[in-house]
């Protein structure tokens, strides 16, 4: 299992010093502060509802007893059940899986969807457990947060390292212990157990959405333009795949394993063949080795950064060598880079919005479930693109309408919303 950009987020924590839920609180306070918004209802909005902290004991197939650490976060569900996926990586922890659902409150209020922000993660590196070891982790997991769990109260997804075999599991434990059939406690599903057709691949499709509208409006043609993309997983596959059709020339990827450049735009069906043959994009023939420090700094016209949190660092924004940045990743940009992509001019569709694709198909998949009727795929595709252009259209215009930047339109647009929801339910009691 592997895919360092998960179906409904980004990479896990990275670089020293960056604070993930201190950066999503203070574009919240940004946001707040645009809107004129109570500062009663500011704190209602910035502070989670629920943090739940579980010890994940797990027999080993050596007969060892290993406890690990997990969380499920509940940031706010004032407009919906909370939806975020579920991580497994060594370095996840309660701040970042914190962050990580504050981003998802804004992002699903940015895209109009009856979700609210949660996310969930255990601190363990899947790639050292079998099969067995990884089903048991999971299932232990499941029945440690099946409290907060269900299709009206938190429905998770995929996310770094977990896949629509861990969504069965979790999905089987929920059904279990409840002593029925509860289909919709998860998305991002097997097609065989309600998942949805067009799930896969959903967050590649709204970035491509999102370039195309953005390249639109800036007026660059989006053909022999040049790109580069930071990750190889879930996301950043397929975006070398769909970029390149659009006509784009793909001239770098990097992943964990190293980066790649040809300046005239690396194959994306070779690239993939090497990848499954190796694990990484490294050594790949048909394109030369350069540093993965490198990558951004490329002359382009588009980066895309589909991999890690905090990777344009304030440094790195005063050398990126790309006039438009799509972030594929969660949180891939630091505040204080914000500020220089700004005065350089550089143009950034944030990741509330350009990655929304993947949690958009997870509300058809929950919308299919709860109607007991599945869509057929041009059914899907077509409802993507209605919600993300509709979710592009509002940010644009929002950002035209306050004279700021499309992130700090973005949160002000998703804050709101989830301002008035709260505003006309009312504080209990």
């Amino acid at each position: 299992m592997s895919g360092r950009a998960p179906a409904e987020g980004g990479g896990p924590g990275q670089g020293s010093g960056f604070d993930p839920f201190a950066a999503v609180l203070g574009r919240i306070a940004d946001a707040a502060s645009l809107l004129g918004l109570d500062p009663g209802l500011h704190e209602i909005i910035a502070t989670p509802e629920r943090v739940l902290e579980v010890a994940v004991p797990v027999r080993r197939d050596s007969g060892r007893i290993e406890v690990l650490r997990g969380w499920r976060v509940h940031h706010d569900t004032s407009r919906g059940p909370g939806k975020g996926g579920i991580r497994f990586h060594p370095l996840v922890d309660a701040r970042e899986v914190t962050a990580l659902a504050a981003e998802m409150t804004v992002k699903c209020a940015v895209v109009d969807i009856p979700f609210g922000g949660a996310k969930g993660g255990v601190a363990v590196d899947p790639g050292e457990l079998s099969v067995g070891e990884l089903e048991r982790l999971t299932r232990r997991y499941a029945f440690d947060v099946a409290t907060l769990l269900g299709p009206e109260r938190d429905v998770p997804a995929p996310d770094v390292n977990t896949d629509g075999r861990v969504m069965a599991w979790i999905m089987d434990t929920i059904s279990m212990l409840r002593g029925e059939a509860t289909f919709g406690v998860v998305t991002g599903k097997p097609l065989a157990i309600g998942g949805s057709q067009g799930h896969v691949g959903a967050t590649s499709t709204g970035v491509v959405q999102c370039v195309q509208a953005i390249f639109q409006k800036l007026g660059m043609p989006v053909a022999g333009a040049r790109a580069v993309v930071q990750g190889y997983g879930k996301v950043g596959a397929p975006l070398v795949f769909l970029l390149t059709s659009l006509g784009m020339r793909v001239v770098a990827v990097e992943d964990v394993g190293g980066a790649v450049h040809n300046p005239a735009g690396l194959d994306p069906t070779a690239l993939g063949e090497h990848f499954q043959r190796t694990g990484t994009v490294a050594g790949f023939s048909m394109a030369d080795p350069i540093d993965a420090g490198e990558l951004f700094l490329l002359e382009s016209e588009l980066a895309v950064p589909a991999a890690l949190d905090g990777a344009i660092t304030e440094e790195l924004a005063g050398r990126l060598g790309a006039k438009v940045v799509v972030e594929a990743a969660n949180g891939p940009t630091v505040p204080e880079a914000d500020q220089v992509l700004e005065r350089r001019g550089v143009v950034v569709v944030p990741d509330v919005l350009a990655n929304a694709g993947g949690v958009t198909a997870s509300f058809f998949e929950w919308a299919q479930t709860r109607q007991g009727y599945p869509w057929d795929a041009e059914t899907v595709a077509g409802r993507l693109s209605q919600y993300m252009r509709r979710a592009f259209t509002a940010t644009w215009d929002r950002s035209e309408q306050l004279k700021v930047t499309l992130r700090r339109a973005a949160f002000a647009l998703g804050v709101e919303r989830v301002a008035e929801a709260t505003t006309l339910r009312g504080l209990f009691p």
